[in-house]
């Protein structure tokens, strides 16, 4: 069987490390390279975070490269009151030995697509959209080359987890996320609205904690941490794993569902900067952009999670 071949574009980010062990894990998936930006930490760190979980996975030879430090016309916003200082927080450190590729991540996101068969590669966006933005604008001819756009950001139903109505990675860099919304491409949406029904329970941390492995134990501390932030704040019994949502789409799609639906983005006012109206009913007349996904088999989400950390150190 021929491995799907995805470009992961990310902000690490205690979810996003789950996500990308997950992947890593996967005898599916081809990952052809990592692209890193700005976003739950600086760039610096985001940079240096994905070299250490590519070690953790004993998968050194998967190339990391450095793309944008901050949003395309904002200021940078980031997350260290839910990730930590160090993005990584809960979780032991090193200094990664692996090196950081020369190319900067959007030259690597243009040449990818260019060199590979057109509709080949599929991109993962775990964070704010900056590279792949910047990406198009300078070469806007890899656009029909992109086999899929799969996101996680934005929210409509659950409202925003940064702002009352905005999501994260879609508040960071607005202008980006419209510039992706209105490419063309095929794009995937995973929002807050399936993300928070996909929540890390201690039962199902408790099954990735059983893996025999490093990297089960690892996934387990990281959601451990991540669920003492959320039930602090929301009171929830466990804590949304958002950017797996992404990985595990990619690999058994038939574990969410949703609906083709027209998404914007807002990019002036104050009060509702990075909001994603979602013309749920088709009110606008304007042509569905994305696939919009709203449920998904929790259980069956975690055993997929749990089934291709269990193939890693």
């Amino acid at each position: 069987m021929s491995k799907t071949a995805i470009i992961i574009d990310t902000d690490p980010g205690q979810d996003d490390a789950v996500a990308i062990l997950t992947a890593l894990g996967s005898a599916q998936l081809e990952v052809v390279g990592i692209s890193v930006v700005a976003g739950n930490v600086p760039l610096e760190l985001t940079a240096k975070n994905a070299r250490i979980i590519c070690e953790w996975a004993d998968r050194p030879e998967v190339p990391v490269y450095a793309g944008c430090e901050r949003p395309l016309l904002r200021p940078l916003v980031t997350a260290e009151h839910v990730h930590g200082k160090t993005g990584l927080d809960g979780v032991p450190l090193h200094e990664p030995a692996m090196p950081l590729q020369p190319e900067h991540a959007v030259d690597f996101i243009i040449r990818t697509l260019r060199e590979r068969e057109a509709g080949s590669v599929t991109l993962c966006m775990l964070g704010p959209l900056t590279n792949l933005a910047m990406a198009i604008v300078r070469a806007p001819d890899i656009v029909g080359r992109i086999r899929e756009i799969v996101l996680m950001g934005g929210a409509y139903f659950e409202g925003g987890n940064i702002t009352p109505s905005a999501e994260f990675n879609i508040y960071v860099d607005p202008d980006a996320a419209a510039t992706v919304l209105a490419c063309g491409a095929a794009i995937t949406m995973l929002p807050l609205d399936v993300t928070h029904k996909a929540t890390a329970s201690p039962a199902r941390i408790g099954l990735l904690r059983a893996l025999p492995n490093r990297a089960g134990n690892l996934a387990a501390d990281i959601m451990t941490t991540l669920e003492r932030f959320d039930v602090q704040r929301y009171g929830a019994n466990g804590a949304p794993l958002h950017d797996p949502t992404v990985i595990a789409y990619v690999l058994q799609p038939g574990l969410f569902s949703g609906r083709k639906v027209y998404v914007a983005v807002e990019q002036n006012s104050e009060l509702t900067l990075g909001a994603t109206p979602v013309d749920w009913w088709g009110v606008t007349g304007k042509t569905a952009n994305v696939n919009y996904l709203t449920t998904v088999d929790s259980d069956g989400f975690f055993r997929l999670l749990a089934d291709n950390l269990s193939t890693l150190p």
